[in-house]
């Protein structure tokens, strides 16, 4: 029997190679998820560069959440992270779940990210 850290990093190796070939082009909204906040990257793989940022850990998000592990988190997060990459000139990404499951503050992200603009 493997290891759990091995059995996730495997899982999270495969969703990555799979939206690696989806791309086309595109850049890389990736999330990270851990118990006290959340985080989103958008990233070009092409250059090795993060063009837009946002955690629950942002100064303007910490003041006005209650904690960083929730729902309304993820969703603030997902929305500076769209508007932050629209300034970037980025209106296209592929979603990068990483090892998690689509559910719960990852959905909640993602869907606020298409709400602030960003094309996935």
């Amino acid at each position: 029997m493997s290891k759990l850290s091995d059995r996730t990093a495997r899982r999270s190796g495969r969703v990555r190679r799979s939206v690696k070939r989806a791309a086309n082009g595109r850049v890389r909204l990736s999330v990270f998820r851990s118990s006290k906040h959340i985080y989103a990257q958008v990233i070009d793989d092409v250059k090795g560069v993060t063009l837009a940022s946002a955690s629950s850990l942002d100064k303007t998000l910490r003041e006005s959440l209650k904690t960083g592990a929730d729902v309304g988190a993820a969703q603030a997060v997902g929305k500076l992270l769209a508007e932050r990459a629209m300034q970037n000139g980025v209106k296209e990404v592929v979603f990068d779940r990483g090892r998690y499951i689509y559910h719960g503050r990852i959905k909640a992200l993602a869907e606020a990210a298409r709400e602030g603009g960003l094309s996935f």
